[in-house]
């Protein structure tokens, strides 16, 4: 480049690292600051900004300058000072809290259940009352507010951290076209034979999976091999070359949960003639039969182990081993004679 000649450069953009939605950011104070001084008053300014009056009021007072009046700058300033200083750690500083917290832990206590019962311990004493939030930081820390146990961790799950929950708007999409349990017809007598519910029991890591097809009056157990693939594609296929050979009055409809491996549920109804439904989230009372059949199942196959050694060959043993067991609600006949029954009797009598 001859000399003289102003070289160009790309602007630098510098973005701040987003801060929660929960806190109110600079240009929110901004908006603040500006409707304030145009006289608006607090519920108009919490609308505007579609926050809470009380939340507006509490920032106008905790954050005054002392020279009176509101400045927006100074105040967010005082605001990520407020979140960066530690607590000031009451469990360390009080022996007996400290005793109470660690002796519910050791006995496998919740934190929300040591937060509960300090507040029926110690109701005129606010000194050694606990949030939930609290007592988690403090296992957290522990080794220097409680003691972590032999066993590793002070979380009745087994974790040393809270599983990260995603916000709603992170969260995975629902199944397109999806048609939910409240439009199955009623089947709850189990008269009508061919209503199937479905699932996974998943391997150690959820790294393996073997699907589970269980018909609601017969019992009668199969039994998908996945071969460690728990694609949408690979339970398409597995769902259809099960159901295939089975005449149409046994397929009238299938249960599963709202996993993305159903992904295409609508796939599998136009190959069979197979009407699928799904659960509510976080309901697997409403495929009862399934969830009795996985708790089976796990006789067989071990939570914290790797189902992909087992091969096709396995899954048949097993599912004939159910299936030739005789059941009490089938009045001890099995599973296997029932269904072979129902191939040729779409109603099962009572």
């Amino acid at each position: 480049m001859p000399f003289g000649l102003a070289r160009h450069y790309d602007p630098v953009i510098i973005v701040k690292a987003p801060v929660s939605a929960r806190f109110l950011s600079e240009d929110e104070r901004i908006t603040i600051a500006d409707l304030r001084r145009r006289g608006h008053t607090i519920r108009d300014i919490g609308a505007r900004l579609e926050r809470a009056p009380s939340t507006i009021s509490r920032e106008l007072r905790r954050s005054r300058a002392p020279e009176g009046g509101y400045r927006p700058f100074r105040a967010h300033r005082m605001a990520q000072a407020r979140r960066l200083r530690p607590g000031r750690g009451k469990i360390r500083q009080d022996p007996v809290l400290a005793r109470f917290v660690q002796d519910r832990l050791d006995r496998r206590w919740s934190p929300a259940q040591i937060s509960k019962a300090l507040r029926c311990e110690y109701p005129d004493q606010p000194a050694r009352q606990l949030s939930t939030e609290a007592i988690y930081q403090a296992i957290y820390r522990s080794g220097r507010e409680i003691r972590r146990p032999q066993r590793g961790t002070l979380l009745r799950t087994g974790r040393r951290y809270r599983r990260r929950r995603l916000a709603p708007g992170h969260r995975p999409r629902r199944l397109v076209s999806m048609v939910s349990i409240d439009e199955r017809p009623d089947i709850a007598d189990r008269s009508v034979a061919g209503h199937w519910e479905g699932d996974f029991i998943v391997g150690a890591g959820n790294r393996s999976a073997i699907g589970t097809l269980v018909e609601r009056t017969s019992r009668y157990t199969i039994l998908l091999h996945l071969a460690g693939d728990r694609s949408a594609n690979a339970v398409k296929a597995a769902v259809i070359a099960a159901f295939a050979d089975l005449p149409v009055h046994l397929r009238r409809s299938l249960t599963w949960d709202q996993g993305n491996e159903m992904a295409f549920h609508t796939d599998i109804t136009r190959t069979l003639g197979l009407p699928i439904y799904f659960c509510h989230p976080h309901s697997p009372w409403q495929r009862p039969t399934n969830e009795n059949t996985n708790g089976l199942l796990r006789q067989y196959f071990p939570k914290g182990t790797d189902l992909s050694v087992h091969t096709p060959g396995d899954l048949h043993e097993v599912a004939a081993e159910l299936n030739t067991r005789p059941r009490q609600v089938l009045l001890w006949a099995t599973p296997h004679v029932t269904f072979s029954t129902l191939r040729n009797v779409p109603l099962l009598r009572p």
